[in-house]
C-alpha cells in the first residue's frame, strides 16, 4: 500500500509539474513585460519633453512682456523728451 501511495504521489507531482507554464508562454510573459518598460519609458521621456516645453514657453512669455514693458517705457521716456525739447 506504501509504495502504491509513494507512487500516487510521485505521479502527482509530475502532473503538477507539467501544468505549469511552457518556454513559449515564459518568453512571452518576459516580452510583454520588457515591452511594458520601454513604453512606460518612453511614456516618462514625452511627459518630461512636454515639460521642457512648456518651461521654455513660459519663458518667452515673460521676456516678450519685458520687451514690451520696456519698449512702453522707452516710448514714453521719448515722448516726455520731445515735449521737454519744444518747450524749451
Amino acid at each position: 500500500m506504501k509504495k502504491l501511495l509513494m507512487l500516487v504521489a510521485v505521479a502527482g507531482m509530475f502532473s503538477f509539474y507539467a501544468c505549469g507554464p511552457s518556454a513559449e508562454e515564459i518568453a512571452a510573459k518576459e516580452k510583454a513585460k520588457n515591452d511594458s518598460i520601454a513604453k512606460a519609458a518612453e511614456e516618462a521621456a514625452a511627459v518630461e519633453a512636454a515639460k521642457q516645453q512648456a518651461m521654455a514657453d513660459s519663458i518667452a512669455k515673460v521676456e516678450a512682456a519685458a520687451l514690451a514693458e520696456k519698449a512702453k517705457a522707452d516710448s514714453i521716456a521719448a515722448a516726455e523728451a520731445s515735449k521737454g525739447g519744444k518747450k524749451k
